[in-house]
C-alpha cells in the first residue's frame, strides 16, 4: 500500500465538507482527502460507486475500463453525455465525474485490469471492482490482501446484488455507554427520600477485525456444522457468486 502523510484540511475544503466533517469528524475527511481510490468498472453501479466517492472527498480516484460504451450504458450510466457510442466507457465519465468535485484528482485508464502487474494496484489505497468476472476478482483481492490494500468487490443482476470487503486485520473504535448508578438523598418534609439519578459515560473501544478472502468466503464448506447453522441467515444472493 502507497505510504501517505494525513492531509491537512484548507478553509475552502472545510466549507465544501462541513456537513460530513460534522456527521464522521475531521479526522475521518482527513483520512479520505488522503486517500487515493482506483475503480474498475465504469457502468451503472460503477458511476454510482464514483460519485460517492468523488462528492466524499478523496485525495484521487483512477476509473478504469477498457469496453466501450454500449447502448445500455447510455440508459443506465448517468455520468456518460449523450453522443458517446463506441467511445471508451472511463474516458466519456471523466468529464462529469471531474465537474462533481474539482477538489478531487480525478483520472482514466483504458487499460485492461487483466493486464496489470501487481505494482500497479500498490500506488493505492483501496481498490473497488465491479461488474467484473470471478477470476480477476480472485487474483485482485489475493493481490490486494498480499499488500494490506483495502479491496471491494460488487455487481447487480437485475433486482439482485452483492458487496464484497476484505480489509484485512481492520482496526476501528466504537463507541460505548456506560450507565453509572448513583443515590442522592434529597430532603423533602420530615423524611429524607433517596432518588436514583443515572448518569452516562461514553466511552470509546478499539477493537479488531480479521476479514477472510474472496476465495475463502466462496470456498465455504456448508457441510460443515458450524456454516449449517448459518445457513438460514445466509442472504440467497450469496449464491451468485458460486
Amino acid at each position: 500500500m502507497v505510504e501517505k502523510e494525513e492531509a491537512a484540511i484548507s478553509e475552502e475544503e472545510a466549507a465544501q465538507y462541513d456537513r460530513q466533517i460534522r456527521l464522521w469528524g475531521l479526522e475521518a475527511q482527513k483520512r479520505l482527502r488522503a486517500s487515493r481510490v482506483l475503480l474498475v468498472g465504469m457502468k451503472g453501479l460503477g458511476a454510482e460507486v464514483a460519485k460517492n466517492l468523488i462528492l466524499a472527498g478523496v485525495k484521487g480516484l483512477t476509473m478504469l475500463d477498457h469496453q466501450q460504451v454500449s447502448e445500455e450504458d447510455t440508459r443506465t450510466q448517468f455520468l456518460i453525455p449523450t453522443g458517446s457510442m463506441n467511445h471508451n466507457r472511463a474516458e466519456a465519465s471523466l468529464a462529469r465525474a471531474q465537474n462533481l468535485n474539482p477538489m478531487v484528482e480525478v483520472k482514466v485508464d483504458i487499460q485492461d485490469i487483466a493486464d496489470k502487474d501487481d505494482t500497479f494496484f500498490t500506488q493505492f489505497d483501496a481498490v473497488c471492482l465491479t461488474c467484473c468476472p470471478q477470476d480477476i476478482l480472485m487474483k485482485v483481492d489475493h493481490i490486494c490482501h498480499k499488500h494490506a490494500i483495502k479491496f471491494f468487490s460488487g455487481d447487480v443482476f437485475g433486482y439482485h446484488g452483492y458487496m464484497f470487503a476484505n480489509l484485512g486485520d481492520h482496526e476501528f473504535v466504537e463507541e460505548k455507554m456506560k450507565v453509572n448508578k448513583v443515590n442522592q438523598e434529597l430532603e423533602d418534609g420530615p423524611e429524607a427520600k433517596k432518588v436514583k439519578l443515572d448518569s452516562t459515560e461514553t466511552t470509546m473501544v478499539k477493537k479488531t477485525v480479521t476479514f477472510c478472502s474472496l476465495q475463502e468466503a466462496l470456498e465455504l464448506d456448508w457441510r460443515n456444522e458450524q456454516a449449517k447453522t448459518r445457513l438460514k441467515r445466509t442472504p440467497t444472493d450469496y449464491f451468485l457468486l458460486q
